[in-house]
């Protein structure tokens, strides 16, 4: 039998996770010690912090002046993001990797703590000291978790910021609500796809106080730099290549998916965006079902999902959304749909598919179903669970009529 005090074991949980914690910033500082180029994005959000600063342009062609020699890539955010980096001018260029590393690593943890501790229901964590610890470790062996810390993303930050927002603030009614995903959408354009979500929730207050909160952050900029936020908003919104190549196999959106079906047709954008208005219709009945039943993580599991299938571009470090996915299989139990989805993202099946270049436009069938797994599988489990809840609707009218 157990002596523990009540409360022992999750206080042993969250210090072995904070353990954790202190040894990805041991880390990050030993790497700038050594002068280990890790983390190229962490290097931009620095650069256009810094750029702001100096006054130079944010959105042009050529390398910003203040990037590091080894990393050769464009300012991709938006206006208001740049002055929301600019914390990170303060830490010396080589620590930037660690700090983004950490904070990632934290927010992994909050996101799994809040989708495991669910207001009805068992708390996962609650069961083990060493749930939390042991959660982390995994997540971090998921390909678009280890890659979205070996870039230095804020993409665990951002997921972190919407998961707060919608099941922690929105479900307490907080005044807050929704500033956050309008802060995390006014630093990349993708989590706007959570306003929707408030709307079709019913959380009107919600949504208009995130768009609200992205539109003010973004109004400011026309003000301080009126030529950089038009160029932003008027060139380089608006075209995906900018980022990359949109055929690459790393980008898992439909998008990607029929540009490297086509060999990059022009009427692949417009038949991604078909495809993916037709696919709203089942996901948007699925989100209003299940936050009218009370699962709102499932709800917003949901639309994440969608919007990585939406947006032309969702780079396979994006998908970090995985990661609450898993834990809510965990907490209803089902263990099998969990393993399945651990073995899908941790298989590091992106990585081994023959690309880059033109590879991807002679794929095949085979290669093609692998390359293009993450959407698929979205857009099967989309489906999947709109079928069974449309067989959940017509049993539950049968037994009325009966």
């Amino acid at each position: 039998m157990s002596t523990s005090p009540p409360g022992s074991e999750a206080r042993a949980g969250r210090y072995a996770a904070g353990g954790i914690a202190l040894l990805v910033l041991a880390f990050g500082v030993v790497a700038w010690l050594a002068g280990w180029h890790l983390g190229a994005d962490s290097a931009v959000y620095r650069a256009g912090a810094l750029t702001l600063v100096h006054g130079d342009p944010l959105y042009t062609r050529d390398v910003l002046t203040a990037l590091p020699d080894w990393v050769r890539l464009p300012f991709t955010y938006t206006p208001a993001a740049a002055p929301l980096f600019l914390p990170l001018a303060l830490v010396p260029s080589g620590l930037v990797w660690g700090v983004i590393a950490v904070l990632s690593v934290v927010a992994l943890m909050v996101v799994i703590t809040v989708v495991s501790s669910p207001p009805r229901g068992p708390s996962l964590l609650g069961r083990s000291r060493w749930a939390l610890p042991a959660g982390t470790v995994i997540a971090l062996a998921l390909e678009p978790v280890w890659k979205t810390l070996f870039l230095g993303q804020i993409n665990l930050i951002l997921m972190a910021f919407v998961v707060l927002d919608v099941l922690v603030l929105s479900v307490r009614g907080s005044r807050w609500a929704g500033v956050l995903i309008g802060v995390a959408a006014a630093i990349k354009l993708t989590p706007l796809i959570f306003v929707p979500h408030l709307f079709f929730t019913g959380r009107w207050k919600d949504g208009l106080r995130a768009l609200g909160t992205f539109v003010a952050l973004e109004a400011v900029m026309f003000a301080v730099i009126p030529v950089d936020a038009a160029r932003f908003w008027r060139d380089s919104a608006t075209d995906p290549s900018r980022v990359g190549s949109v055929h690459w196999i790393f980008n898992q959106s439909l998008n990607g998916l029929f540009n490297r079906a086509s060999e990059l047709a022009p009427w692949s954008l417009a038949a991604a965006v078909g495809v993916a208005a037709v696919l709203a219709v089942p996901a948007v009945w699925l989100v209003v079902r299940l936050h009218r039943r009370g699962e709102e993580a499932g709800a917003l599991l949901v639309t994440a999902f969608y919007g990585l299938l939406l947006s032309p571009v969702s780079w396979s470090h994006h998908w970090v959304w995985c990661v609450p996915l898993i834990t809510l299989l965990l907490v209803k139990a089902r263990w099998w749909a969990a393993v399945a989805v651990a073995v899908l993202f941790g298989s590091q099946i992106v990585m081994l598919v023959p690309n880059g270049g033109d590879v991807e436009f002679g794929w095949g069938l085979g290669w093609s179903v692998l390359g293009n797994v993450y959407v698929l599988a979205a857009a099967g489990g989309i489906l999947g669970l709109a079928a069974r809840e449309l067989r959940l609707v017509r049993r539950s009218t049968q037994v009325v009529t009966v």
